[in-house]
């Protein structure tokens, strides 16, 4: 099993009676997917009744979903420097599992990749172990220390899609403003998590559910407050910004400002926000420990609704692995993070078995909202884009058990959970990198 990624030539392949969603388009038909030299040929109706091509594996996805393959735009991967949590290799393979075909790692590695040689590194080691696509972030501050300003130039030429200090915001608005403007540039992206360290030294979202658990908590102003100061930020640089991870209806309601002011912002909404509240903590359930935190269920709708009007743009993973040893402490001591490549379609299609979002706009959100962003060419399944497709059984039910996955760690909140979408193929520059059995 080769990923196309390093020199392969796969064989064409006909995905034939399929489902066929293109999210860039709108288009939700039943018909034929062609794949060969590495691209896509042609998406259309009665492909297959033509005939096959000479040398053409036909594949017959009848009862299943032919998509662009999905981008993450927030993925911690260990390596360099943590890689008992995770590395390239493993990160890869629990993406590919999970539809994913191109991850956007952080830069929160050691060392910190804010030099253009630790970009270099990342890009020749994925080159070397990975299945999928692997595009590294580096930091907007050097060492993430919200000190310095790296050479933001530099390590965009060297491969760097986007800017973020991974879970750390800037706090100095006149570093951010000057990255911002920097950025502007290089029509470089900046991603920022809104933060106030200040407000948000908690174990879980401040309320009286934290109360009755006598845990601390974070305001839902930490994260407001940081917004709402980066969004009058980028009004006077009017460098590109993305808000990393959304949590609470006052910041939609900030974020929806900032657009209709005809602003350069988007944002995200990490998967486990749309699926979970902070009652799921229960007993102290450190794996639901995350940061930001989990907030009520009437901030989960408010997520979910501003998913389904287009307001939010991407959901991502927030693929954030931790070890036993960080997780299996008093939930005050836990440290924060939830593993999430491999579950984020079929947590996802939770929201659409429940008409919540439409299937069209979910998978916009996942894969060509994310590739328009950061200028990549995926996203897509036009004549001549990238063939990274994904086929997936959206109906397919399952319960998840942790120890079967595919990542290095195991710290997932969806652990016995019922879903229902499985991930069936995954096609990566033309070739299987993943297929279920």
């Amino acid at each position: 099993m080769r990923d196309g990624l390093r020199g392969a030539d796969p064989r064409p392949l006909l995905l034939a009676n399929a489902r066929v969603v293109d999210p860039s388009r709108g288009a939700d038909f039943h018909g034929d997917v062609f794949l060969a030299e590495g691209v896509v040929k042609d998406a259309a109706f009665g492909l297959a009744a033509a005939g096959a091509p000479d040398g053409a594996e036909v594949i017959d996805c009848r009862g299943a979903v032919v998509a662009p393959g999905l981008i993450d735009m927030r993925a911690f991967v260990g390596e360099p420097g943590a890689e008992h949590r995770e590395t390239l290799a493993t990160a890869s393979h629990a993406a590919a599992a999970g539809g994913v075909t191109t991850i956007i790692c952080q830069p929160d590695t050691d060392p910190v990749v804010d030099d253009p040689a630790i970009v270099d590194f990342i890009l020749r080691r994925a080159r070397d172990t990975a299945v999928v696509r692997v595009h590294p972030m580096a930091a907007i501050t050097k060492g993430l220390k919200g000190e310095e300003m790296t050479e933001i130039g530099l390590l965009k030429a060297a491969g760097a899609v986007a800017f973020t200090d991974a879970h750390k915001s800037v706090a100095s608005a006149l570093l951010l403003r000057r990255a911002l403007t920097y950025a502007r540039d290089f029509d470089a992206l900046v991603v920022h998590h809104t933060e106030d360290a200040s407000l948000s030294d908690g174990a879980m979202n401040e309320s009286e559910f934290a109360s009755r658990l006598g845990l601390s908590g974070c305001a839902k102003a930490a994260e407001t407050i940081v917004l709402e100061r980066d969004v009058r930020l980028v009004a006077g640089a009017r460098g590109r910004y993305h808000a990393a991870a959304l949590t609470c209806a006052d910041s939609l309601a900030v974020l929806e400002r900032a657009k209709e002011a005809g602003l350069p912002v988007t944002a995200s909404v990490s998967i486990n926000h749309l699926s979970f509240n902070e009652l799921d903590i229960g007993g102290y359930r450190t794996f639901f420990k995350l940061r930001p935190p989990l907030r009520s269920e009437e901030e989960r709708e408010a997520l979910i609704r501003a998913l389904a009007s287009g307001l939010i743009d991407v959901v991502v993973s927030d693929h954030w692995p931790q070890d036993v040893e960080g997780k299996r402490l008093p939930f005050s001591e836990a440290e924060p993070g939830a593993v999430g490549l491999e579950t984020l379609l079929s947590a996802a299609l939770r929201l659409v078995h429940a008409d919540k979002v439409d299937l069209v706009n979910l998978l916009h959100a996942l894969s060509t909202r994310p590739a328009e962003i950061l200028g990549l060419r995926g996203g897509t399944l036009k004549p001549g884009a990238p063939a990274d497709v994904i086929v997936f059984d959206p109906d397919m039910p399952f319960v998840l058990d942790k120890t079967q996955l595919k990542s290095r760690s195991r710290n997932t909140p969806f652990d016995e959970a019922r879903l229902a979408g499985r991930v069936l193929r995954t096609i990566v520059a033309g070739s299987i990198v993943y297929e279920y059995v």
